[in-house]
């Protein structure tokens, strides 16, 4: 379908991030996007918070201010950050064996595996391994017994590759052994409600109504490279919905990226809510792996869970910010130099042009990318 000639953007945008929107509305009438979210938190305050196109490829549900989309491994972002609440509060040692928490993780030599290695994905974990059905693939406790039996592909700690499907059950299940709560209740309790926003990894059907469609980009599919059972199944599904797959089926908008970021870059609290501490902000933006990623191929940094600026790739995000991108195209970050928190949101998903090389995570889609420049040149 041809891109429309203009479109209709919704919401507020102060006027000094009037390039914002402009950049925004670009991308519906010159880059493909079919629906959308965007959003800026500034020094605690929302600046820019807009909306526009379809929530589904027929084109007719319009995108509303409480549509929520899948954003895949954006979703890693929130399960990082629910194990750095944790670590602030005590309750959780980065340097600790997994298997302090987690006793059944000791199988397969992996007693004295840190708890950092799954948030720098230096596990070698990053396939799950055996023949699991769909079904099997969406149940928690078969895939966490799976990767408690696992031996590590490589030597843990001797490199690092993006565990693209595992991470969020691997770092899940530690904070489930430490707290009590699944992932995902952990980052709706502790996370997006007390900020007045949402973050859902697993839902009912009392939501289905708000969700925007995935609409695939057909060369490359949204999940390729997790595992045949999860790379086959409908993103769309209500089965999907359902399930906890913290790695990558967290639903929300730009706002609650922008206001959970925000939070992050004030110090990591605003408007009386403290996620983290100032010291816990520190460590969670100190880069503690870099290179070649034995999974992606291509040159990653890394903090306990969080991913820094594509530098190599002219990333528009300056160094020092911090944050998590998604396939095809969404990504929020915080940036505690400007007090800064961003997230994008949409349902189309783009991939990389053949010939064309960048990260295949969604930190380089130049939608976003285009948002980003416009969004530094204003300030």
């Amino acid at each position: 379908m041809a891109a429309p000639t203009s479109i209709e953007i919704h919401g507020r945008c102060d006027a000094a991030f009037a390039a914002v929107r402009e950049a925004f509305e670009r991308n519906f009438t010159e880059h493909g996007d079919v629906g959308a979210s965007v959003a800026v938190c500034l020094d605690g305050a929302l600046v820019v918070d807009l909306w526009a196109g379809w929530a589904d490829a027929a084109r007719t549900r319009p995108w509303g201010r409480d549509t929520i989309v899948n954003v895949f491994s954006t979703t890693k972002g929130m399960v990082a950050l629910a194990a750095h609440m944790l670590a602030d509060r005590g309750r959780l040692d980065f340097e600790a064996p997994v298997a302090r928490y987690w006793p059944e993780f000791a199988q397969a030599g992996k007693q004295r595996m840190p708890v950092s290695y799954l948030l720098t994905h230096e596990a070698g974990l990053n396939v799950l391994e055996g023949d699991l059905s769909s079904e099997q693939a969406r149940d928690w406790e078969t895939v966490v017994a799976q990767l408690a039996r696992q031996a590590p592909r490589w030597e843990p700690g001797t490199k690092q590759g993006y565990h693209t499907g595992t991470f969020g059950h691997l770092v899940g299940e530690v904070i489930r052994r430490v707290d009590g709560r699944s992932v995902g209740a952990f980052v709706r309790e502790e996370i997006a409600s007390p900020l007045g926003v949402e973050f859902l990894i697993g839902f009912g059907p009392e939501e289905d109504h708000r969700v925007a469609e995935v609409i695939n980009d057909a060369r490359t599919p949204p999940a390729a490279g997790i595992t045949a059972a999860i790379s086959a199944v409908d993103w769309n599904g209500r089965a999907v919905r359902a399930a906890e797959l913290p790695s990558g089926n967290g639903h929300t908008n730009a706002r609650a990226l922008a206001r959970i970021y925000g939070a992050l870059a004030c110090g990591g609290g605003v408007d009386g809510v403290r996620l983290l501490s100032a010291a816990a902000i520190e460590q969670a933006r100190v880069e503690r792996a870099n290179g070649v990623d034995a999974t992606l191929s291509v040159p990653t940094h890394r903090t306990l869970g969080f991913m820094l600026p594509f530098a190599e790739f002219g990333d528009a995000r300056p160094a020092g910010t911090f944050g998590h991108a998604g396939a095809g195209g969404s990504q929020g970050f915080a940036d505690p130099e400007r007090r800064l928190g961003f997230g994008y949101a949409m349902n189309q998903m783009l991939s990389p042009q053949p010939g064309e090389t960048r990260p295949p995570t969604g930190g380089m889609d130049p939608r976003g990318q285009r948002i980003v420049q416009a969004l530094y040149r204003s300030l």
